[in-house]
């Protein structure tokens, strides 16, 4: 089983080599041996897991093949999943249990998915390395000095460390790109509204983008195949027909143009990651891609639009979290996630909003029509993912300005609704490193086909963690 993809499962199951049970149970042992150390998940959900594996091998043996019918994935703890608790990883909704399944969770039970359990994050969906948990921060299984990247933070970790085959996500302003990186594994931030948001809880409402995590680009396009689309429950999610996202995966390169916006190789950059960025480019070229020096002017901007208007939603979102209606009345917020109401507080306020909040909104349009001009001349961007490694767990924990620095690469895409997957590219101290491919609305095919031409010729993904 170790290493073990969704392709290679889904052919497991099929020739009947393996049964959905087997490989459930396989990765709940796994989860129990390694999640005490690792802290990725909150809740494991052994009893319902097994009873939709058993589900899923009754329809395997009546001839049923779909491609993520018996796998076992794993749901950051901020779906909604009727009878199983959902916390956010706030003490304030620790013995909560929704009614029902949000739109995603719905789309995967549908699709005979395994549910292993709820993975941890930072509380509320706020940070950037996963240790604003209430529950305790996650580890980077590659050096568990380490963070693994945040809010999304327990899902890659699962993944890279073989406690599920694949994960979903959010992501907000970098909350599956970054811990992609941070970890090993691919992550995609498709457009906004492409998987419904409908039963997730809300951060910053037209920010969130509904995501995951898979070991490789392949999985990654057979995992958006199942959750994207039209659904009524969502008025952001737009009506637009769902494309076959394996269909183009081996198309190569040729001919394709690559933008490489300047903006994006700042001055924290770690020169070794640019240096990484700079030789991936160069394959990219000799494959026959063109790279394109591009500019997108109101770069160096898009980090406090991001945090001004982030904040303003997660005030109004948070209101309602009173304690009457959810969870636990005796609990109250954490730190981050008073900061963040008082910031967003402020911004709304009377003599402010003009001020802060209308002018973020300003100049969030002028970022989208930079991005609007760019696309007109590349077909994707390829930018590193982080300007730095992961960093030592309690590093930056008491600078906050800091830990909102380290999504100043990834924001952009979440302000103006653009598709983001992390590929990795290699290692840099024993610690991993990824890429960030950029496309415009809806072109997540484009984007796992520049992404799985690198991964064929470079299977970084298949370096697991050996000290987990």
């Amino acid at each position: 089983m170790n290493n073990l993809t969704i392709v290679e499962a889904r052919k497991k199951l099929d020739n009947k080599e393996v049964s959905s049970l087997e490989l459930t149970q396989y990765f709940l042992g796994e989860i129990k041996k390694k999640n005490d150390h690792l802290n990725a998940f909150i809740t494991i959900s052994e009893k319902e897991a097994l009873s939709m594996a058993e589900q899923a091998d009754e329809k395997l043996k009546n001839g049923d093949s779909t491609p993520l019918l018996g796998i076992p994935l794993a749901l950051k703890d901020i779906y909604m999943t009727k009878g199983v608790r959902t916390t956010a990883a706030s003490k304030v909704l620790e013995s909560y249990i929704p009614q029902y399944d949000g739109t995603a969770v719905m789309l995967l039970k549908k699709a005979g998915a395994v549910i292993l359990g709820k993975t941890n994050l930072d509380a509320w969906a706020h940070g950037s390395s996963g240790e604003n948990s209430d529950f305790g921060p996650t580890k980077n299984p590659y050096n568990t000095e380490y963070v693994p990247g945040g809010s999304s933070s327990g899902s890659p970790v699962a993944v890279a460390s073989e406690m599920a085959l694949a994960a979903s996500g959010t992501d907000t302003g970098g909350s599956i790109r970054l811990p992609a990186s941070f970890c090993n594994v691919v992550g995609l931030k498709p457009t906004y509204g492409r998987v419904s948001r409908y039963g997730v809880i809300a951060m910053a409402s037209s920010l969130d983008s509904i995501g995951h995590f898979t070991k490789t680009v392949e999985d990654n396009a057979l995992y958006l195949q199942v959750t994207a689309g039209k659904y009524t429950m969502d008025a952001t999610s737009p009506p637009i027909d769902v494309p076959n996202y394996t269909q183009n995966l081996s198309q190569g390169v040729k001919g394709l143009k690559i933008g490489v916006p300047k903006e994006y190789f700042i001055d924290g950059l770690d020169p070794r990651i640019k240096n990484m960025i700079d030789k991936t480019l160069k394959w990219y070229e000799d494959q026959g891609a063109e790279i394109i020096e591009i500019s997108l002017p109101h770069t160096s901007y898009a980090i406090e639009v991001y945090y001004i208007i982030q904040t303003a939603e997660v005030s109004s979102n948070l209101a309602r979290y009173d304690g009457i209606r959810f969870g636990n009345t005796r609990a109250s917020f954490g730190p981050e996630a008073k900061r963040r109401i008082m910031l967003g507080t402020y911004v709304l306020s009377a003599g402010y909003y003009d001020a802060f909040y209308k002018k973020a909104m300003q100049v969030r349009t002028l970022l989208k029509n930079d991005f609007e001009e760019a696309f007109k001349k590349v077909d994707v961007m390829i930018t590193p993912a982080s300007p730095t490694l992961p960093w030592k767990l309690g590093e930056k924990t008491s600078d906050p300005l800091s830990m909102y620095l380290s999504d100043i690469l990834t924001v952009h895409a979440n302000l103006v609704g653009i598709p983001g997957l992390s590929v990795p590219i290699g290692f840099l101290e024993g610690l991993p490193v990824g890429m960030q491919i950029l496309g415009p609305h809806f072109s997540e095919e484009k984007l796992y086909q520049v992404g799985y031409a690198f991964e064929q010729s470079h299977p970084f993904w298949k370096e697991r963690p050996k000290n987990e």
